[in-house]
């Protein structure tokens, strides 16, 4: 393997985010809810105070977050990432190159998640403070119902909500295998090929070492829970090494 395809460790991704501090119609400052179907997520926390409110079939959680918490959630889990002040957080992302090609879905309301030219449309990557804080909104109007039924002890409209996210990204799963194939799996496997390797008494991979430095390729972007430092990592957005991202994908 030449050096310049090494992915980060595990084939993850990495961002940087700045919690976003517009109001919402509940009240609270915040990001967008969403949910991935296929990755886990880890929050970071470097600098700030606030909080993640998560949906999951067992219930409504809201975690607080400030310097030297990790928090992670598994695919299926809604999240909002809740403002308190100042609040920065590294975002640690499975299958770097999956959340880029669209495993992220709004809690949009069901109209529009029923119809995938109006759910493109509304989740497409903002331009300006105004189109992020619209595509929040909605995200917001669709999630304040699914958190009620939930301390009123009902799942189902979250399963709802389950279903129709696999209903959205359906179509793109042929695109996910060979992106994670070329990413986290091809990673994984590294590490079996270096072990058989070091079994046999071979460390010729050792010649390959080295280091490599990437500095954020959009530092003051819009995403999904705040303005979001992003890196392009050769080797992992893409089979080809490229960055072809979908904006829906986004952040």
């Amino acid at each position: 393997m030449v050096m310049n395809e090494f992915p980060l460790p595990g084939g993850i991704g990495v961002s940087h985010l700045r919690a976003y501090d517009w109001e919402a119609e509940d009240g609270v400052c915040g990001g967008s809810p969403h949910l991935h179907l296929a990755c886990t997520e880890a929050y970071v926390v470097t600098a700030g105070r606030g909080a993640v409110q998560t949906l999951s079939t067992g219930g409504y959680a809201e975690t607080p977050l400030e310097p030297g918490v990790i928090a992670w959630f598994a695919p299926g889990t809604v999240h909002r990432m809740v403002q308190g002040g100042g609040l920065r957080v590294t975002v640690l992302m499975q299958n770097s190159g999956l959340p880029e090609a669209g495993d992220a879905v709004f809690t949009f309301p069901p109209g529009v998640l029923a119809d995938a030219e109006a759910y493109a449309e509304a989740a497409a990557l903002p331009k300006n403070d105004q189109a992020a804080k619209r595509r929040r909104d909605l995200a917001i109007r669709g999630y304040l119902p699914l958190r009620e039924a939930l301390l009123d002890g009902d799942a189902e409209p979250l399963r709802s909500f389950h279903r129709a996210a696999v209903a959205l990204v359906l179509p793109k799963i042929g695109d996910w295998v060979p992106r994670w194939q070329a990413g986290a799996l091809k990673a994984a496997e590294l590490t079996g090929a270096h072990l058989k390797a070091l079994a046999d008494a071979d460390g010729s991979h050792l010649d390959q070492a080295g280091v490599r430095v990437a500095t954020p390729s959009n530092p003051d972007g819009y995403g999904m829970c705040g303005r979001r430092a992003e890196y392009d990592i050769p080797g992992v957005t893409s089979p080809s090494g490229g960055d072809a991202l979908d904006q829906e994908g986004r952040r």
